[in-house]
């Protein structure tokens, strides 16, 4: 036995009489009003130490978000802790003994803390000098991480794990305002839902699904005996952290096992089978974030729709804060079958190890919903990865988008049909277009900007009268200039803008002499609701991705489309009649997808980007193809997509493809929708008599996209003739500078050839 002196004697003996006091004092204070007990004395100790109830504050905890297809498939989640409230009766009766029997065995007797348990610990910190042992009460540990998660700074979350008796009196007066808020059921709830169990399980529900791979109400004895064993030192015991932390979670479990024996809760034949059981950790995976998704791109358009949109919130703070704590259930519009079809028809045309990359989307007429979104590129941050959404705008995740070339010209001809011009009506197109002054061409600012110093040209074979039906089958660069010198540059701009297009990068669209042939960067997803426009008779309505959103409490929100009539009915038809041409008689022959459809090819200058979009009555769709390295430093010519060689990819030769099989296996069992026959009357236009003007054979198409011949040999159907920039006379359009001095007019808008280009900055090889 130690000698002791007698000053460390005395020490020792004043701790433990003061530690008999502070029991005393403890245990008095806690008969008290409300709890039980009265009487001059017990308040006079209950003042003394403040013990009075204090409310406690319960803010709502984070819980999952959970994002769903139009069937109701889940295809994300996000969340800042992984949890998932459940009610009591929807724990196994099992674990709700365990977690009482190792953590508060008399829950169910005392008030807001275990007097015996709390003197008990008390005596032992007195008599060690410090706070050893806790003898919390569940109540208490319940307001213990109601604290720990309110707290909002370093200060505050110290504050709430301090080896202090100043927190533990703190957190007794929450304690008593506790029990006398709720039943003890509803504080044994309330904790199991909040305690942490480690590997990243908050609450037992996602504790459940995260250690065993089975919900709360499926926990057996073993488990239930792990999980009550967890709480106690999570950080030390995650099974996550390897062989150590496994062993001392193993080691805990029988622990309480022994205790649930101990107290009777079991039989020790039973705990004994029990602690025969190898652990049994399966870390089953909780996504978390679009990374993770299925459907990234798709998911990426909805965590921006709720973060932009001022329907999911007044400000973005709170839209923020709503997102942060979860708790929803988000259903979308995707559709499983659309986008399986966009994703098979990437895949089996573009490789994700390709410099090149394609984008889709599929958007349904009349309604603006999404229902599909797809890319040739795996997301994420990873090595030939992309981190960005290449198929919507810069709102919606994306950067700055591709230019579309020629798609554009369908806006130039829906204008000349609102102004009365008719189908056969036309304009003798040259071999070359020149401004014949700045007044030519007039802005929506009312500013001059015809540029009579630059020729945009065609490929020999095209110059001639053109009608509005001939002259986009042929997609012709100089009959499309002289038209919209026709009908004005500003009416276009304004015909697009009705039609939701804007620059992906939200800037305002640039109103330039060369607007039709596509010199705006535009997404996916925008040019095909654009088209969506046409196909539904003029009804433009915004782009949709969530249909509806449940909150936390039940409370279920619908929305509904945003549309607006933007094009008179006859005119949407008369240009749906024209653009089906496209696929009979002029760019996209070759593509037809076995039911009416109407589109148009793109492919901008220099073979920079190709495009196709196009529409049924059912659905419509937009791809895009360029190189997010940077559209005009790396453009799509002698290259190899797919495991395919061409000489130049064109509108027709890629993109087109793509579309043609997504549509066609999109829409495999639906019924075919004709079109709304074109009113004759009012804008004529051809019949079956009407004699189309020579074509190539289909071989020679087949040369002219791009397997047998260089970028030199381009022909007018949706190459040269498509290109958007303009051209100077000598194959390229990016030489000639504008009026002002602000740079090549070719490049305007190409994120790519710019220093601080969004394309330039991607995870690429090399």
């Amino acid at each position: 036995m130690s000698s002791s002196s007698p000053r460390t004697r005395l020490s020792s003996i004043a701790r433990l009489a003061t530690a008999a006091t502070a029991a005393g004092l403890v245990t008095a204070a806690l008969v008290l009003p409300g709890v039980g007990g009265s009487g001059t004395a017990v308040v006079a100790v209950a003042d003394a130490l403040n013990l009075r109830p204090e409310a406690l504050a319960e803010p709502p905890l984070p819980e999952k978000t959970t994002v769903y297809d139009r069937d109701g498939k889940r295809i994300a989640q996000f969340y800042a802790q992984d949890r998932r409230a459940v009610p009591l009766e929807s724990v196994s009766e099992v674990m709700r003994t365990a977690i009482v029997a190792i953590e508060d065995y008399r829950f169910y007797d005392h008030g807001a803390i275990d007097v015996e348990g709390t003197a008990r610990a008390v005596v032992k910190n007195f008599a060690s000098g410090g706070i050893g042992q806790g003898g919390s009460s569940i109540t208490q540990q319940y307001v213990k991480q109601v604290l720990l998660n309110s707290a909002r700074t370093d200060e505050e979350k110290n504050a709430a794990v301090e080896a202090s008796y100043a927190r533990k009196l703190r957190e007794l007066r929450h304690a008593m305002a506790v029990e006398q808020k709720y039943t003890k059921d509803q504080i044994l709830e309330k904790y199991l839902n909040i305690a942490y169990f480690g590997a990243g399980a908050n609450g037992v529900e996602a504790a459940a699904k995260r250690f065993f791979g089975v919900s709360a109400a499926k926990l057996d004895l073993a488990q239930a005996a792990t999980l009550a064993g967890a709480v106690q030192d999570p950080n030390r015991t995650s099974p996550d952290r390897g062989a150590k932390a496994k062993r001392l979670l193993l080691e805990r479990r029988n622990v309480v096992l022994d205790r649930m024996a101990e107290l009777g809760r079991i039989t020790r034949a039973q705990a004994a089978e029990a602690k025969a059981r190898k652990l049994g950790y399966k870390g089953v995976r909780q996504p978390n974030g679009c990374q993770e998704s299925r459907y990234p791109y798709f998911c990426e358009y909805v965590r921006h729709e709720l973060l932009s949109d001022p329907a999911f919130g007044r400000t973005r703070d709170t839209r923020e804060r709503t997102f942060g704590l979860g708790g929803l259930q988000v259903r979308t519009t995707l559709d499983a079958k659309a986008q399986r079809a966009a994703e098979a028809a990437i895949k089996k045309h573009v490789a994700a190890s390709d410099r090149a990359l394609a984008a889709e989307a599929l958007v349904q007429p009349g309604t603006g919903e999404i229902r599909a979104i797809a890319a040739s590129r795996p997301y994420g941050s990873a090595r030939n990865h992309i981190s960005y959404n290449p198929v919507a705008d810069s709102k919606h995740g994306g950067l700055s988008g591709f230019q579309p070339g020629s798609t554009y010209k369908t806006f130039t001809l829906i204008t000349a049909l609102k102004q009365g011009m008719r189908i056969d009506d036309g304009i003798t197109a040259g071999a070359g277009y020149t401004a014949s002054g700045s007044a030519a061409f007039r802005n929506c600012a009312g500013e001059n900007v015809g540029d009579p110093s630059w020729t945009v040209t065609n490929d020999e074979g095209s110059p001639g009268f053109k009608t509005l039906a001939t002259g986009t089958w042929g997609s012709v660069n100089t009959f499309f200039m002289a038209l919209q010198e026709r009908v004005g540059l500003c009416e276009t701009a304004e015909t697009a803008r009705s039609l939701g297009v804007k620059r992906a990068d939200g800037a305002a669209l640039h109103e330039y002499e060369t607007f039709t042939l596509g010199i705006n960067e535009s997404d996916p997803v925008t040019m095909a609701t654009a088209y969506a426009a046409i196909a539904a008779r003029g009804t433009y309505c915004e782009p949709m991705a969530i249909t509806s959103i449940t909150g936390r409490d039940g409370k279920k929100t619908n929305y509904r489309p945003r549309c607006e009539r933007a094009l008179d009915p006859g005119v949407a038809d008369a240009t749906a009649h024209i653009l089906s041409g496209v696929f009979t008689n002029g760019t996209a022959r070759g593509l037809s997808i076995g039911r009416p459809a109407a589109g148009k090819t793109g492919t901008t200058d220099g073979y920079a980007t190709a495009w196709f979009a196009g529409f049924t009555p059912d659905l419509a769709g937009a791809v895009a193809i360029g190189d997010p390295r940077g559209a005009q430093r790396h453009k799509l010519t002698g290259v190899t997509i797919g495991g395919r060689y061409y000489g130049a990819v064109q509108g027709a030769s890629l993109p087109g493809p793509i579309w043609q099989a997504t549509m066609t296996a999109a829409l495999s069992g639906v019924a075919a929708t004709p079109f709304t026959p074109v009113d004759t009357a009012r804008f004529g236009g051809c019949t079956k008599d009407c004699a189309p003007e020579p074509r190539d054979t289909e071989e020679d198409r087949d040369r002219d996209n791009g397997n047998d011949r260089g970028p030199g040999n381009r022909d007018d159907r949706d190459n040269r003739g498509d290109r958007d920039n303009g051209n100077n006379g000598n194959g390229n359009g990016n030489d000639r500078r504008d009026r002002d001095g602000r740079g090549d007019r070719g490049d305007r808008g190409d994120q790519g050839d710019r220093d601080d280009s969004p394309w330039g900055r991607q995870n690429l090889d090399g």
